[in-house]
């Protein structure tokens, strides 16, 4: 298997980021972990690490049905020590053209129950049809382990004020590299998977899928548009200037899907989120059929609903408190107690 360029390494780490479903990592962007995760993807041309060495894995508390299923264990590694390591199972979604074959004599149906013209059944397809999608994560470090295996969340309220003395300061005070989001731009890395570009430098993006999504079916369809404008870091900091940038991605990202993959705006669900995973402005858009990462109402706002708040009002998110979820080893959790403010 060939390896990932280290730009889509980092950008893997950065969008897995997305599934942990709060606010960015602390330290994030610095790189810390990139390397190991993304090293995992290939796991030695195919070896699963896993296979020869787990023991005690730990399962987390219980997550949402669907959601992917995150595990700790420890590995033997070829020298005798034992290393952690996280490993992230997801089911990954059906193949239109395959459904079919789910119901066919090779497979083996076994009666759970049946009531009236009801009945329930396991079903075991066969290996071609039960793909699991594997993220394996190892040696897995503490900040790994703190990231992936359930802890508590905690609500945050940010006022505006909240923001310019507690969040802007330490956000300025953390290297956040997202050089991997300016190699994009550049088109020194994943030029080739660009699928459309506005070129403005003040008002144009790209839009890329996410490596979330496989291209193989459009039932999890998920691109990102990324801004040309590099000073942009979040919601916070939008105003009625960002307007023309805003409704183009808009506009033209919907024309965009609707060309090259056959789904309309009314099937697409676009917005931001705050706290973003990385802090260069984007934009999510996702099928509305798909239960994506990040797409609750603590985290994301719509891309419309945005643009109305700042028709209303320029500075909307200059005043407006906004909520969002971190997890209890953030340290902007810790900075928002230490002020008296979570």
């Amino acid at each position: 298997m060939a390896a990932a360029s280290p730009q889509r390494k980092r950008r893997r780490e950065e969008e897995k980021k997305e599934e942990a479903g709060v606010g960015a990592e602390d330290g994030t962007g610095n790189g810390a972990g990139a390397g190991a995760a993304a090293g995992n993807a290939d796991a030695g041309g195919g070896a699963f690490p896993l296979a020869s060495g787990a023991a005690a894995a730990r399962v987390p508390a219980a997550e949402a049905r669907g959601s992917p299923r995150k595990l700790h264990g420890e590995v033997n590694g070829t020298s005798g020590d034992v290393k952690d390591a996280v490993v992230i199972l997801e089911k990954t979604p059906f193949q239109e053209e395959n459904i079919s074959d789910l119901l066919k004599n090779h497979t083996k149906l076994q009666l759970q129950m049946s009531n009236d013209i009801y009945s329930t059944y396991h079903l075991y397809p066969p290996p071609q049809l039960s793909e699991i999608k594997t993220t394996v994560i190892y040696p897995a470090t503490e900040k790994h382990l703190q990231k992936y295996l359930r802890q508590e969340v905690h609500l945050i309220r940010e006022t505006g004020e909240d923001y310019k003395n507690i969040t802007l300061p330490f956000i300025q005070s953390q290297s956040f590299s997202i050089q991997w989001v300016y190699n994009i731009l550049e088109k020194k890395a994943e030029a080739d998977r660009i699928i459309h570009e506005n070129p403005d430098p003040c008002n144009g993006f790209v839009l890329i899928p996410d490596f979330k999504w496989n291209q193989k079916q459009l039932d999890d369809l998920y691109l990102i548009a990324i801004s040309h404008r590099r000073e942009i870091k979040s919601l916070r900091d939008l105003t009625s200037e960002h307007l023309p940038l805003l409704k183009n991605i808009l506009q033209e990202g919907k024309e965009a899907i609707l060309k090259r993959f056959g789904v309309a705006g009314t099937q697409l669900r676009i917005y931001l989120h705050y706290q973003p995973s990385y802090y260069h402005l984007h934009v999510h858009f996702s099928a509305l059929s798909y239960d994506a990462p990040g797409i609750s109402v603590e985290r994301a706002h719509l891309l419309t609903d945005v643009i109305d708040n700042l028709e209303l009002d320029p500075q909307y998110y200059q005043k407006q408190a906004l909520t969002f979820a971190l997890r209890a080893d953030e340290p902007l959790l810790k900075k928002f107690q230490e002020a008296g403010r979570a």
